[in-house]
């Protein structure tokens, strides 16, 4: 099973190595920005150049000579610049508004070759040499520095550094990975799957920020509260219109930003530890894309917590043995999740409340979503369902857990609603 993890560490820097730095990401983002202009075509995404080996080909040797990057860092560069032409076009394709990608964040993406790591301090290449910070780590041990960089049992991918304009600050985002071995070293790829398995499901939603198919809520009036005074503050702030204002405006920015981060990384450990402790081996969540047009009166801030969650979920999930999964999301908030019914309709669902226009089944309607998009992962891995203890018969190689027992059928064990 593959495990990602990334630890962030504070540099100190002389003010020589800061003049380095700041010299290398201003070139570095002029490479950025060049990829991006020769890849962009404003008449048709399909004119785009998206291909990372020939945009290379076309232009490494001339920002080579224009700059006085290390060789890594102009492709990191170009690599940057073709991915994010290729996100932009994504949009492009469903119709939404776009236009050429632009860097301006002083951000460099370090490998192997262009980034060092000792123990206490880091190599980074720079356009005056090789400068060698040294980490700030907090006294408390072990840290995540040492937890995943310093351990064997996790290989260094590549790193970000990140500058810090309001508190004058850089920062490495160092990313490491572990993969599980077969006794020969060997990587294994990650587990899809097998039999026995028994799945979670998850609905996000407005008035709860996620409900799983056992039954529990992570309501989002906590959530939508603490937005809305942050947004309030913003608004008095931003009237003053004054220089001390707009300072204290950034930092309000960088403590909504910490605030919304670290709830929504609590909300993703319980929600883990729902799927462990109910003997979970996947979790399962809508596909995300375009939920901006599927939840047309969701808040700017619902949906980064929807996308923050599955990210905080997908990178702490495997480290305790659980696979993240997920499933298209049509229809899952008007089907009857009854399995012996299945009954889909617009009328189903009134606001909060579903209730099935064929059988008579009256639940949550985030709950009968969450149950909805554990069995659609369920019926796409197996065609062959074994029933529950009650009902009988039949093999399955995936379950759902619901409040009450194990969805495995045609029928199912009583659940709250039921």
């Amino acid at each position: 099973m593959d495990v990602r993890r990334t630890a962030v560490v504070k540099l100190a820097v002389s003010d020589e190595q800061r003049d380095a730095l700041h010299r290398t990401a201003e070139q570095y983002l002029y490479c950025a920005n060049r990829t991006a202009d020769y890849c962009w075509s404003d008449t048709s995404y399909t004119e785009c150049k998206t291909n990372k080996r020939q945009v290379r080909d076309a232009l490494y040797s001339e920002l080579r000579e224009e700059t006085e990057l290390q060789a890594q860092l102009v492709q990191a560069a170009i690599r940057r610049a073709v991915e994010a032409v290729k996100g932009v076009i994504e949009r492009w394709k469903k119709g939404q508004r776009v236009s050429c990608p632009t860097f301006t964040a002083e951000t460099m993406d370090y490998d192997t070759r262009s980034a060092t790591f000792y123990r206490n301090k880091v190599s980074l290449a720079t356009v005056e040499g090789r400068v060698e910070p040294s980490f700030i780590l907090p006294v408390d041990s072990p840290t995540p520095y040492e937890q995943y960089v310093l351990s064997e049992d996790y290989k260094f991918r590549e790193s970000t550094l990140r500058y810090d304009a309001v508190n004058d600050e850089f920062y490495l985002n160092i990313s490491t990975r572990r993969c599980e071995s077969n006794g020969d070293d060997a990587e294994v790829p990650a587990d899809t799957g097998h039999p026995d398995q028994t799945v979670l499901g998850i609905d996000l939603g407005v008035n709860s920020l996620a409900v799983s198919s056992t039954g529990r809520f992570w309501q989002a009036d906590d959530y939508d509260h603490w937005c809305r005074e942050f947004e309030k503050r913003r608004g008095e702030m931003q009237q003053r219109g004054t220089q001390a204002a707009h300072n204290a405006l950034l930092r309000l920015g960088k403590r909504e930003e910490a605030w919304r981060k670290q709830y929504i990384h609590t909300v993703a450990n319980e929600l883990v530890t729902e799927a462990v402790e109910h003997g979970c081996d996947g979790i399962v969540f809508e596909d995300l894309t375009d939920i901006r047009e599927r939840l047309p009166h969701a808040k700017w801030h619902h949906i980064w917590a929807f996308r923050r969650l599955y990210k905080y979920v997908e990178y702490k999930a495997p480290e305790r043995g659980v696979s993240v999964e997920q499933v298209e999301p049509n229809h899952t908030s008007q089907r009857c999740s009854r399995t012996d019914c299945g009954f889909t309709h617009d009328d189903n669902r009134h606001g909060e409340r579903f209730c099935c226009q064929k059988c008579g089944y009256e639940v949550n309607a985030d709950y009968n979503g969450a149950k909805n998009i554990g069995l659609r992962y369920a019926r796409k891995r197996t065609h062959k369902l074994r029933s529950s203890p009650k009902s009988g018969g039949g093999d399955a190689e995936v379950d759902l857990r619901i409040n009450g027992g194990t969805v495995t059928g045609k029928s199912h064990q009583p659940v709250a609603g039921d």
